[in-house]
């Protein structure tokens, strides 16, 4: 991986960086979507992602902020857009948002990866789901059915009981699989 040093310009979550040849070595230019690393000066590194190419100027969306990132820093392009894991080794474990496990279990480094974001789905040629996933929560199965490879968005402020609601899908729903995503979640200490 080559390093980039040219930083033009930073612009709230965006950072400009100059991709010329002579630092290239005659690798493989970045692409849309392609992800970045960001070292700052500190030695903090912060993920970003490639979101516009005009001509030799590549401008990164840094994931993590701007903050502490300045024209002194350093850009690594990894040469492949954002991949997520995809194993049954997956089962029962607890991730961050970037993809990588939090919850001191074994390492997934071996696993296979696809890319996140591939081609969307033709609709004309789409199985529609219609297999219903009884729940027990009567809230969920009159008002709201739940089929099949279906999303639910569960709504929750300050105080109200969603763990409870959670597990209780969990335990009860009629499903071999349930993944669970939250923003914005606090999780308890371990």
């Amino acid at each position: 991986m080559v390093g980039y040093s040219v930083i033009l310009g930073i612009v709230g979550d965006i950072v400009r960086v100059k991709v010329s040849e002579e630092q290239n070595g005659g690798g493989a230019a970045p692409c849309l979507e392609d992800l970045a690393v960001v070292e700052a000066v500190d030695g903090s590194l912060s993920l970003a992602q490639v979101i516009g190419i005009k001509h030799d100027v590549v401008a990164l969306q840094v994931f993590g902020g701007t903050r502490g990132i300045s024209t002194d820093s350093t850009v690594r392009f990894l040469g492949h857009p954002m991949q997520a894991i995809y194993s049954g080794n997956i089962l029962g474990r607890v991730f961050r948002g970037t993809g990588e496990p939090i919850d001191g279990g074994p390492d997934l480094s071996n696993d296979p990866k696809v890319t996140i974001g591939g081609p969307s789905v033709n609709p004309m040629r789409r199985i529609l789901a219609s297999k219903m996933i009884r729940t027990n929560v009567p809230m969920i199965d009159v008002f709201n059915c739940l089929v099949e490879s279906q999303k639910i968005p569960i709504f929750s402020v300050s105080g109200e009981p969603f763990n409870q609601l959670l597990a209780r899908i969990g335990i009860q729903a009629d499903a071999d699989v349930i993944v669970f995503g939250g923003m914005g979640l606090i999780l308890p200490a371990r």
